[in-house]
This record gives C-alpha cells, sequence and structure tokens, in this order.
C-alpha cells in the first residue's frame, strides 16, 4: 500500500509557500468514475494511489490530451455578453486525433489563450466540454506570468535552445518563485486531468516543456495510467540541462512516463545521456525499440518527427489558387529567383545570418544581382519571450538597409522583409512561387517550414502544372543542421548556419541546381512529407504507447518517494520482498541449512570506501557460521587474500573467492583450487589489451588476481567508460577466442577468469557436498545483487530437478535492490539484508527444543 504520509506535492517540491491560484472549482463529470473511493476523496491531495482492480464500467479506449493550450480560438461576442469559440485549424493538437481510430474519443485538457472572468469560467467550461470535448485550466493572471512568462520562456526554452544564463540579460537567471509556480501550475492541469480521466480505460498524452512535472502528480494518483510525453522543443546536451538547478526533479517526473517522444535521436540520446550520468540508468535497444529500466517499469523512448496535416495544406491552396494574390506575387517578381525565409521572430532563428548570407552570394556571385530575391517573412513572436528583441530586430533593419542600398537599384531589391502577420493564404501563395526555401536556425525543435513547402510545391492534386516551371514539380531546400527537420531532409543541402560562406555557396548552389535535380530531389521529399504526416506521426506514437504499457495490470505496482523523488515500481506478480517473518520461521523450523552471500553489495555497501566489515556484520557472521547446522559461505569475486583478512574473526565460515576458483570451508581447512586448468599464459596476452584501454581511459584501472583479471571504470566518465567496456569486451573476446577463459562484463567492470570458475559453481558443489554427506539441505538462503550472482539463482532453481535439494527443501533466492533477476525475492538495499541476517543471528542464539532431543 502506497503512503498517505505527503500532504502537498508542490510544498515537497519546494518547500512550504502558499498556493497559487483560485479556489477548487464546481466539479463537472462526464464519466462515471470506475476507481475505488469518492469523488470527494479525489479531490484530496491526501488520497491515496489509485490502482483499482475492479473492472471498468466502460471498455472503450479513449486519448485525453493534455497542453498548455487548448486547439481553439477564442474571442469576446460582439454585445460583449459571453464568448465564442472555434477550432483553431492551425494548431498541431486538433490534428492528432487524425491518427486514431475512429472510435476513440478524444479529450483535450488546456489553458485558453485568453482571459476568462472568474464568473463566467463555470459555463465556458461547461460549454466546451459539451461542444468541443475540451477542458479548460483557467490559470490565475498572476501565475501565468511566473509559469509561462517566468519560468517557461525566461528559463526552460532558452536552456533547451543552448542560452546559458551567464549574466541577467543573456536568458534568465533561475527564480525559484518562478519554478514554484511552474509546479504549481502543472498541479492545476492535474487536477483537470483528475476530474474526467477514467484509469483503467484512458490513454493521457501530454505535449511540450510546459508540462514536464505533471506526470508526476497523475502517477502518484494513478499508478497504471497509460501515460505518454512528447518534447516538442530540442532537449539539450547533458552539459547544458545539468546547470538546471532543479534538473534532477524534472528528469524524475519525466521518467513517470510510459513514453518519451523526440523527433530525433540527438535529443533522446541527450535525455539518456543524462539519465545515464544522473541516474545510472542505461538504456536497452530491442527489436528496434529502446527502453529505460525504471524500477521494473520500461519507459519507452520513442523518436519520430512530426509531420504537417496535408489535407489542411492543399485545402489552404485551393483557395490560394483562386485569390489574386498568387498571380499578384507571379507577376512581381517576374523574372526573378525567389528565395523566402518563414521563421517566428526570435534570436533562435538565425535570421540575420541568412541576410549576411544572402549579401555574401551577391558579392561572389554577381551575375544573381538584379535577379535573386530574399524575401524574409518573420512571424509576431507568440506572447512574452523572456528575451529582449530590440537589438535582434534593429540588427535585422539594418542589413536589410544596408543590402538593399548597397545592391538595389530601381525595380529591384534583394532583401524584401515582412514583418507584419500574414494569413496562411498568404504565406502558401508565397511557398507557391518560391524556387528555394532558406532555414538557418541556429537552433530549433522541429520546424514545419520546409514541409509546407514541398507540398505547395507539388501543388493541389489534380490541378495544371505550372507553366513557368516547365511542367516540372521541383522545389529545393537550404536548411540549417541544428534543426528536427534536417534529418528527415536527405535531398536538402545541409548548413551550419554560423558559417556564412558555407551557407551562401548553399544558396547558390541551390538556385543554379538544373530542373531535373530539383525535380528528383522535390520528388524524394515529397514522398517522405505525404507519408509521414500527423496522422502517421500519432498513430505510430499511440501503438508505442499501447506496446509499452501491455504488461502494467499484470505487475505488482506501488509508489515510493516523496515530492518529485515518487516512481512506481512495477514488478512481476511473482517477485515479492523477503518477509523476514517469513524466513525466520523456516529457518527454525529447518534442520540442515545452506546460507551463501555476496559480499560486496550484499553484506557490505557497493560503494563503500570501508573495505572491511562492520563488527556488527563480523558478529552475525560469526553466529551464523558457528551453529553446527549451518554451512555458511560467503562468494565473491574479491581475492582470497583480502577476503581471509576481512573476515579473519570467523573461525567457522566457509569463502568462495574469485568467484568460486579458491574454495575454503572454514579457517582450519586448505584451500580448494576448484578449476582445472593451472596455465594462465593467457593473461599475456590479456593484459597488454587491458592497458591499452586504461591509458586511453581516465580513472579506470586493472585489478590483478591469482586466477583473474579486472578492469574497472567506476571513477571514469560513465559514457566513455561503457563505451570503452563495451569495446574492450570485443577485443578481449577475439584475442582470447581459444583459450579456456570467459569474458564478462558486470557493474562498471570488464572481468577475464576461467571458463569453470562461477558462483552457480560454487553453489552446485556445496548443495552436492551436503547431500552426499546425508546433510542434504532443507533450507537455502542466497543473496546477491549483480549479474554474476544470477548462476547462483538460476542453479538453485535446477537445483530440485537435479536432486541436489529436495522437494522439501525451503529456499529464498533474494537480490539486492527491485530489478529484474532469476531470484524470486528481493531486499532494497544491504542495511535490509543485514537486518534480516541479524534476525537469524539471533534465532541461532535462542534454539528451539524440538521434540526429538526431548524424547532423547
Amino acid at each position: 500500500m502506497q503512503s498517505r504520509s505527503y500532504t502537498n506535492l508542490l510544498e515537497l517540491a519546494s518547500g512550504n509557500f502558499p498556493v497559487m491560484g483560485r479556489e477548487k472549482e464546481r466539479r463537472k463529470l462526464t464519466r462515471v468514475m470506475t476507481v475505488p473511493g469518492s469523488i470527494t476523496e479525489l479531490e484530496d491531495d491526501q488520497a491515496s494511489s489509485v490502482a483499482s482492480d475492479n473492472p471498468s464500467s466502460l471498455s472503450m479506449d479513449r486519448m485525453i490530451i493534455v497542453a498548455n493550450q487548448l486547439p481553439l480560438k477564442a474571442k469576446r461576442r460582439p454585445d460583449n455578453k459571453g464568448w465564442s469559440f472555434t477550432w483553431d485549424d492551425d494548431s498541431l493538437l486538433f490534428r492528432l486525433k487524425d491518427g486514431f481510430p475512429d472510435d476513440m474519443e478524444v479529450l483535450y485538457v488546456g489553458s485558453l489563450n485568453v482571459d476568462v472572468d472568474p464568473i463566467e469560467q463555470d459555463d465556458v467550461a461547461q460549454v466546451l466540454l459539451d461542444r468541443f470535448g475540451c477542458v479548460p485550466t483557467f490559470l490565475p493572471p498572476n501565475l501565468i506570468e511566473k509559469f509561462y512568462d517566468g519560468f517557461c520562456k525566461k528559463q526552460l526554452w532558452p536552456l533547451f535552445h543552448y542560452m546559458l544564463p551567464f549574466s541577467a540579460d543573456h536568458g534568465g537567471r533561475f527564480d525559484r518563485s518562478n519554478w514554484e509556480a511552474y509546479v504549481a501550475a502543472n498541479k492545476l492541469f492535474s487536477q483537470k486531468v483528475i476530474e474526467v480521466i477514467n484509469p483503467e480505460d484512458d490513454f493521457v498524452w501530454i505535449h511540450d516543456y510546459h508540462l514536464m512535472v505533471l506526470p508526476t502528480f497523475l502517477r502518484r494518483r494513478f499508478n497504471r495510467l497509460r501515460m505518454g510525453f512528447f518534447l516538442h522543443s530540442p532537449f539539450p546536451s547533458s552539459e547544458i540541462y545539468r546547470t538546471l538547478p532543479v534538473r534532477e526533479e524534472i528528469l524524475k517526473a519525466l521518467l513517470n512516463s510510459d513514453l518519451i517522444g523526440f523527433h530525433t535521436f540527438d535529443y533522446a540520446r541527450h535525455f539518456l545521456s543524462c539519465c545515464s550520468r544522473m541516474f545510472g540508468l542505461e538504456y536497452q535497444s530491442k527489436r528496434g525499440y529502446i527502453g529505460l529500466d525504471y524500477y521494473g517499469r520500461t519507459v519507452g523512448i520513442k523518436i519520430m518527427p512530426v509531420g504537417i496535416h496535408m489535407g489542411q495544406i492543399e485545402s489552404v491552396m485551393k483557395l490560394a489558387d483562386k485569390e489574386w494574390r498568387v498571380s499578384e506575387l507571379k507577376q512581381q517578381f517576374q523574372g526573378k529567383t525567389v528565395l523566402l525565409g518563414v521563421d517566428d521572430l526570435d534570436v533562435f532563428k538565425g535570421i540575420n545570418l541568412k541576410l549576411l548570407a544572402m549579401e555574401q552570394m551577391l558579392k561572389l556571385h554577381p551575375s544573381w544581382q538584379g535577379r535573386a530575391v530574399l524575401v524574409q517573412i518573420a512571424n509576431p513572436s507568440r506572447g512574452k519571450s523572456g528575451i529582449d528583441f530590440d537589438e535582434i530586430q534593429l540588427e535585422i533593419q539594418e542589413s536589410c538597409k544596408r543590402i538593399n542600398d548597397q545592391f538595389g537599384k530601381p525595380g529591384y531589391q534583394p532583401i524584401i522583409y515582412i514583418d507584419t502577420p500574414l494569413s496562411v493564404g498568404e504565406r502558401v501563395a508565397y511557398y507557391s512561387i518560391a524556387e528555394c526555401v532558406v532555414v538557418t536556425a541556429v537552433r530549433d525543435g522541429m520546424n514545419l517550414t520546409p514541409y509546407e513547402y514541398i507540398v505547395c510545391r507539388q501543388g493541389v492534386s489534380g490541378s495544371d502544372p505550372d507553366p513557368d516551371s516547365g511542367g516540372l514539380k521541383k522545389s529545393m531546400l537550404v536548411v540549417s543542421e541544428f534543426i528536427g527537420c534536417s534529418p528527415s531532409l536527405s535531398g536538402a543541402i545541409r548548413v551550419n548556419p554560423w558559417n556564412v560562406e558555407s551557407t551562401s555557396e548553399a544558396m547558390n548552389e541551390a538556385i543554379s541546381m538544373s530542373d531535373s535535380e530539383k525535380q528528383l530531389r522535390h520528388e524524394k521529399h515529397y514522398r517522405y512529407v505525404s507519408t509521414h504526416d500527423v496522422g502517421y506521426w500519432s498513430r505510430s506514437f499511440l501503438q508505442d504507447m499501447e506496446r509499452t504499457c501491455a504488461d502494467h495490470f499484470r505487475k505488482r505496482c506501488w509508489g515510493i518517494g516523496l515530492g518529485f523523488g515518487f516512481r512506481v515500481v512495477s514488478l512481476d506478480p511473482n517477485f515479492r520482498k523477503l518477509s523476514i517473518d517469513d524466513i525466520v520461521t523456516a529457518y527454525i523450523k529447518s534442520k540442515k541449512r545452506a546460507i551463501l552471500l555476496d559480499y560486496d553489495g550484499t553484506v557490505m555497501p557497493q560503494n563503500s570506501i570501508i573495505k572491511t566489515p562492520s563488527r556488527q556484520v563480523i558478529s552475525i557472521l560469526e553466529r551464523l557460521s558457528g551453529d553446527a547446522n549451518n554451512t555458511v559461505f560467503i562468494v565473491s569475486g574479491r581475492g582470497r587474500e583480502s577476503l581471509s583478512k576481512a573476515l579473519a574473526p570467523c573461525k567457522k565460515l566457509g569463502i568462495a573467492a574469485e568467484h568460486g576458483y579458491f574454495m575454503r570451508r572454514s579457517q582450519d581447512v586448505e584451500w580448494e583450487t576448484c578449476g582445472q586448468s593451472t596455465d594462465f599464459g593467457w593473461m599475456q596476452m590479456a593484459e597488454p589489451v587491458m592497458k591499452l584501454y586504461t591509458e586511453s581511459t581516465d580513472g579506470s584501472s586493472i585489478e590483478t588476481k591469482e586466477s583473474a583479471l579486472v578492469w574497472q571504470y567506476r571513477d571514469a566518465d560513465p559514457g566513455f567508460g561503457f563505451a570503452q567496456a563495451k569495446e574492450m569486451l570485443d577485443h578481449l573476446e577475439s584475442v582470447l577466442a581459444n583459450e579456456p577463459v570467459a569474458v564478462k562484463s558486470g557493474q562498471y567492470i570488464v572481468e577475464v577468469k576461467p571458463q569453470e570458475a562461477s558462483k552457480g559453481m560454487v553453489a552446485e558443489k556445496i548443495f552436492t557436498s551436503m547431500a552426499q554427506n546425508g546433510n542434504q539441505a532443507d533450507f537455502v538462503l542466497c543473496i546477491g545483487d549483480d549479474r554474476s550472482d544470477e548462476d547462483m539463482f538460476e542453479i538453485i532453481g535446477n537445483a530440485i530437478s537435479k536432486n541436489m535439494l529436495s522437494v522439501n527443501t525451503t529456499v529464498f533466492a533474494c537480490t539486492v535492490g527491485q530489478k529484474p533477476s532469476k531470484a524470486k525475492y528481493y531486499l532494497d538495499d544491504t542495511s535490509e539484508v543485514i537486518l534480516m541476517l541479524e534476525n537469524l543471528a539471533e534465532a541461532t542464539d535462542t534454539p528451539v527444543t524440538s521434540e526429538d532431543d526431548e524424547s532423547e
């Protein structure tokens, strides 16, 4: 059962501060709640997590799309009485449903881009729910200012576009009150989702950086909720992201999603690098799908650039063809070659770099003077950006004036700068007459301008070809390599926008290219854009969400942690925590016991600087091994000398060193060599290879044992160390292919050891020896924490069928930490292991007299 100790996630995330926002609103639910408890309980922040096992009253899947803004246009009625709402056809969110099944209901949760009076909010909410399937989140103006204008636009947006706040004017310095407002706003969004959600049937799809902590709020309430998140902006490299003061809170919140989507592999790679460096999480790729194991849950990583809505563009084109604007533009630019730029007016779009490249092209290729025109459309910035644009606007205007003064003449201006709002139809008209579109953004999440341009140049299906183009469908693109759509446009000329000279040459190459090559490139792009539209994108995301969440209701789930440390542990139903009461009871009832314990990470903390066990651990091991009914072994990869020294007080304790290559049943018995081979000539082959990687990997070292060589990189850079270990593994396997050794990787190590030495072999030898001596174990406890211990668990699983153990043997195979394992039990950490062993030692100290003893 999940703890009910938390009262307000907002307070836990950032300390005590007043909740920003309105009083709780009157609730209007569209469905019967199928979760345990009453509606009032769900409104209470102290409500426990919902993980209902009851069948849902409605089996139809539904998609709840959550974003900062609803895909609606709102305006005040002329009589100033009420509001008029219509769908925003340009909104990406509105088009997502094209990829969903026809019978899937879609609900939208988000805010409005207008300020609705509190008196009107209930009525507006009801109208939007009834007519549009939209659930509005009304954010107070003071909250919007700190949440959106403050944290989103001054902190996250610049940082995710690689702008660090080196000074107060260059990006925004971290403001704790803005972060608190961000958390408060996300909580308000979560409350609106909770109003309408059916957690067993609904999918939730959260969009963009405005709502990155929302997954934690929802996961806390509904452990098995099927939830995805898509980031529409870039995700910066780990060096940039890790400068964020609340980096862990946001990353942990995102990991509460089931599927996290990015436009490009670069963005996903940066996210995975952060997970690796900050939390030690490594991803795995299985059959083309990338996943992170996070407390037993697999968090899927989706890489899929968004597309455009073909139908909408084509319908606008039909209207544009009928209007005078297209023909007027053709007449205006007759005899000219038009290059087009369409960008939002912000600091990252590189507009001035494009102007400088145009200037350079006209200088280096004077034949284009009087013929080439760059039309730059600058869309007004959306809301307050948090960055002063006066300087960049002035820079653009100065560049336009300088270039036009230098190269312009009567009837010709090389730069036409348009900074007034244009309708979609006018924009499409410019696309239709442009020979080339140039995008020089220095950083952009996706940028759909090239996609729209390609579709417009293709024209409306069934329309007559443009006679000016010779009947060919052709287009050319010069795009920055730093935008999300660049990888999918293989026929475009990719440029580094900071290199003005190369950009100018690319622009010249694009407009000088032969028509036949332009046509081939256009056809290639159009095939991609027309098949990878927004419907394809949303359908693909939904399918991956269904696949990732397939095991939700099969596994046992519960929540742990406070604040943004909250996460859901998801484990196989047969994998459960080891009960101290159960194992003590079984221990007392048993007659002959085998206890096998790993050393590092089990009885000793994995990262402890002190390498010798505490007095408490020594005392426990002495008492357990001192019982004549117990066979107790420490089974470790460490060398026999270090283990003998550390465990010297335990006279009766058995030791299996170097993964069992050396074994000793007690201190008064000689060491046994369990391996058949005594030829270690392979070490002379393996050691030079390891030295090669050690020299090139700072923080790595070689440990030479009697029977093995270990290369460890715990103190190296995690990413580089992992890559070097993988390379070394392949290198060693190749060099030692004909040698009787095994090359294995573990936790920050690569080890070469004799093939016959394994912890599984140790377990098998101990069980067999006990059975042969007439002391077959009726109680087995085996505890370990890493991959090498899985060999022991596997042997234990097969021991009964091999007659090493009887069918009546009570077996406790236990791993340390909640993770996939062949063991059936787990304990959270070494402290729990020691507590459990302490209880067994106490049971040893107070033996129960059996009936057999009394009869004697």
